[in-house]
């Protein structure tokens, strides 16, 4: 009756709920919890080079202008740095990631496996912070460039000045909303918003050169001038080096690499533990795309800097997140200008939706494992508005700047770069390559020094990521905190022992002692029954089994249990189990009993001495606490039949 008094909001409801994304039909995650929907084939590595190269190669829409603003008339040889550390630094450590971390779960995993309990957690919670701060930024700073494209064009900058705001918080709705639709990872649109993209910016640099060359006395200006205010060449270079840190917008785009490799078709011999095609298809994905980058990025730096006056990078000039758009509408007129701002508006937007897909993915690949995401979480679509609803925040903070959201991007991708290069050395040291772990130690050096002089010279940046840490460490405790009490076992096995043990008791009555194991002596055994048939007034006759759990690591969420059985001392059964949570393996176990038998298991406890909330802390963090009133609590969610449901006794 209530579904027929209420269905629009239980049809809303599981509208919002579905849980499902067109995404995952390429072969990744279809959103939390889900699994995929059909094998993934694989797309050839420069296809999918332009999936990752709609984050990557839009950069080229603020890029230059950033580099104006931070270096001036040194901005070439600035980028020329960047460039150096793109190819020298970042390259080779991402190639590594590619052989090391092969399905896309990228550096993030590689540390998680050096750290566990809930210091590892913690650890990637907080790189899991930062990684939302590169995408969400990605996102707010792109729909925010885009805008200034279509206000800043001649033919519509009358109608829209001073509404960019509007547009950008526009441009972050309608990405939400392809999202709330469906979004289907569409590489064939990519390919096409990259080509053409890519196609018009060679026409804007070749005519930009063009210009310089034609025009000699531009050199001879920029030189002298260059001269003037830094002196010599070893000036230059140091100056370069103190303005590198304001470039690394130029960075991005690695991360996003290596999270696009199960989109990597690979050779036909290629196996989930072995993929040695799609690895070394994933290398030439990303130094073909690092060499392409590294390209544009010094010609656009170089004819950007000779051509626009300094004072039009400036904020509110017409240069300023639009240098190369500035060009085509001043040399190739505003038809090519408008036709150059349409490719631009549609690989930024497109940038945010591949930013929005990466983090609906990467999400997904931790907290669940973790029990951090709340049960809404295993749906994309209330994903979707909670970071469409951040995305209005974030640009309405900075109020839709492209160069107030540089410090806060740049951010994020350093740090991630940063732990990219850490893991890998950590790698090669574990590798013995005495080599590559001297060159990857230096390169860390180098991205953890520009990092720190990032955040100290834009501190902004790492207030929004330590924003953005403390909200998804606050959201994932208080998730597992709401499910502690889940039966988080995915699957019981027992030996032929343990086997031989239930069947035999299963002929009687079953009953089970829970024990924590001491000396493990037959005193201990012993006493322990003695105790038990004290507490419950029980006949001498009664048989039991022993039941004991190891605490393994308690910060683990959901886990398989496998129970093994031995007799000690010539007459005491005991099965032994290692879980996360002493209380969670109990009650699989004698549910897992009770389906096999088909009969009601009993268990018996003594109480634990301490306070109830001391002990709810040590379960909650340990796996341990009060043991007895913790497994009745997770068998009565699991069973709801009381009749059917296994019985718990303490005295």
């Amino acid at each position: 009756m209530a579904t027929t008094e209420h269905p629009p909001p239980s049809r809303l409801r599981a509208w919002m709920l579905q849980g499902l994304s067109d995404m995952g039909r390429s072969g990744g995650h279809a959103g939390p919890h889900a699994a995929p929907e059909a094998p993934h084939k694989g797309q050839p590595w420069y296809r999918v080079m332009c999936l990752t190269g709609v984050d990557y190669f839009s950069t080229l829409g603020y890029q230059p202008g950033i580099a104006a603003l931070a270096a001036g008339l040194l901005s070439p040889v600035a980028t020329i740095v960047l460039v150096v550390v793109t190819l020298a630094g970042a390259l080779p450590v991402y190639r590594r990631v590619a052989e090391e971390s092969p399905h896309g779960e990228g550096s993030i995993s590689m540390l998680e496996r050096l750290l566990s309990f809930w210091q590892g957690k913690l650890f990637v919670l907080t790189l899991l912070g930062f990684a939302a701060t590169d995408f969400l930024i990605t996102i707010t700073l792109s729909a925010a460039d885009a805008s200034t494209h279509l206000v800043e064009n001649p033919h519509l900058t009358d109608t829209l000045h001073d509404k960019q705001l509007l547009i950008t918080l526009i441009l972050v709705a309608l990405l939400g909303a392809v999202f709330l639709k469906g979004f289907l990872e569409a590489i064939g649109v990519a390919v096409a918003l990259v080509g053409v993209y890519l196609s018009l910016n060679v026409v804007v640099v070749a005519v930009g050169v063009w210009h310089v060359a034609t025009a000699g006395h531009v050199i001879t200006d920029w030189s002298g001038a260059l001269t003037a205010e830094h002196g010599n060449v070893f000036a230059m270079v140091g100056v370069a080096l103190l303005v590198f840190p304001k470039l690394a917008l130029g960075l991005s785009g690695f991360e996003t690499g290596v999270a696009v490799m199960p989109h990597v078709k690979g050779d036909d011999g290629d196996t989930e533990e072995h993929p040695r095609g799609r690895i070394r298809d994933t290398k030439k994905l990303l130094t073909t795309a690092a060499l392409i980058m590294s390209v544009f990025l010094i010609a656009t730096s170089f004819v950007t800097t000779l051509l626009i006056p300094e004072k039009d990078f400036e904020s509110g000039g017409p240069a300023n997140g639009r240098a190369l758009a500035y060009l085509a509408h001043e040399y190739l007129g505003n038809a090519f200008g408008t036709v150059y701002d349409v490719s631009t508006i549609a690989i930024l937007w497109f940038a945010g939706a591949s930013a929005m897909a990466g983090l609906l993915n990467l999400m997904p690949r931790y907290l669940p494992r973790y029990g951090m995401a709340p049960h809404w979480a295993r749906a994309v679509r209330p994903m979707v508005i909670v970071f469409t609803l951040i995305g209005f925040l974030v640009t309405w903070v900075f109020d839709a700047d492209v160069d107030a959201q540089g410090g806060a991007y740049a951010t994020g991708v350093l740090v991630l770069i940063s732990s990219a290069a850490i893991a890998v050395t950590i790698a090669a040291r574990k590798a013995g390559q005495r080599g590559w772990t001297i060159g990857f130690a230096v390169i860390s050096a180098v991205f953890l020094y520009v990092t720190v002089a990032n955040v100290i010279e834009r501190p902004d940046g790492v207030k929004i990521g330590a924003c953005f840490i403390a909200g998804i460490i606050l959201v994932s405790l208080l998730s597992r905190l709401a499910r502690a009490f889940e039966l988080r076992v995915t699957s019981v096995t027992l030996d032929d022992m343990a086997e031989r043990f239930i069947r035999d008791i299963a002929s009687r009555k079953i009953r089970f002692i829970a024990n924590e194991p001491d000396q493990r002596d037959k005193a201990e055994y012993r006493d322990k029954i003695e105790q038990i048939r004290a507490d419950n007034d029980m006949p001498e006759q009664e048989d039991f089994v022993f039941v004991e759990v190891t605490v393994t690591d308690p910060s683990e969420f959901e886990s398989g249990l496998a129970v093994r059985g031995e007799v000690l001392h010539g007459r005491y059964r005991v099965l032994t189990l290692e879980s996360s949570s002493i209380s969670n393996a109990l009650a699989a176990l004698l549910l897992h009993v009770r389906d096999e038998t088909g009969r009601v298991p009993h268990i018996y406890f003594e109480w634990t001495e301490g306070g109830p909330f001391a002990n709810f802390l040590r379960f909650f963090l340990f796996g341990q606490g009060e043991v007895a009133p913790v497994t009745r609590e997770v068998l009565r969610e699991a069973e709801p039949d009381r009749a059917r449901r296994p019985r718990v006794h303490t005295g």
